[in-house]
């Protein structure tokens, strides 16, 4: 993002104007992301029993959708991320890098090690935010589900998940 200060005529009369942005998300898809999970969190459980027949350890969760909406937002904040990081670059250099580096896995512990000298999770840990480091757990789980195995997902990860992202279960008092 620019945060060069941008001239507009207003009135009849130039002004210089700091850059502003939508709030701490920047750009109107991070909006999308946030409302969609929380449309999927608050949806109601009985709208899931389609896994019900499933015996429990094959059974993904009822909530699984929630995890994989929320590793689609992570990955946009990844790539917002490394974009800052490349914003001195010329352009061509930083999208090749980003297509060369186009899964999360590889952008959050490899592209991530070339600008930060860490991995994304290590960082995350060491500036004091322990839980979200443990997203590192999200991942190999949303992994699993996309090659295979949907179970992976299961309730307990989809509560993990919930409790980093400090919300509440439905139904529970303010």
């Amino acid at each position: 993002m620019d945060t060069s200060p941008i001239m507009h005529t207003i009135n009849g009369q130039q002004m210089t104007l700091a850059a502003t942005f939508m709030g701490a998300e920047g750009r109107y898809e991070g909006y999308v992301y946030l409302q969609m999970l929380q449309r999927e969190w608050q949806r109601p459980i009985v709208e899931f029993e389609g896994f019900s027949h499933f015996p429990d350890d094959d059974r993904p969760s009822s909530r699984a959708a929630f995890v994989l909406l929320f590793w689609g937002y992570f990955e946009t904040r990844i790539e917002r991320l490394l974009r800052t990081a490349m914003r001195t670059l010329p352009e061509r250099l930083l999208e090749d890098t980003l297509r060369l580096y186009s899964g999360v896995g590889s952008r959050v512990y490899d592209l991530y090690k070339i600008f930060f000298d860490t991995n994304y999770f290590d960082d995350v840990h060491a500036q004091g935010y322990p839980t979200i480091a443990k997203l590192k757990d999200v991942h190999k789980r949303r992994n699993e589900f996309a090659h295979g195995r949907p179970q992976a997902i299961n309730d307990a990860i989809v509560t993990t998940l919930a409790q980093h992202l400090s919300i509440r279960p439905v139904g529970a008092a303010l």
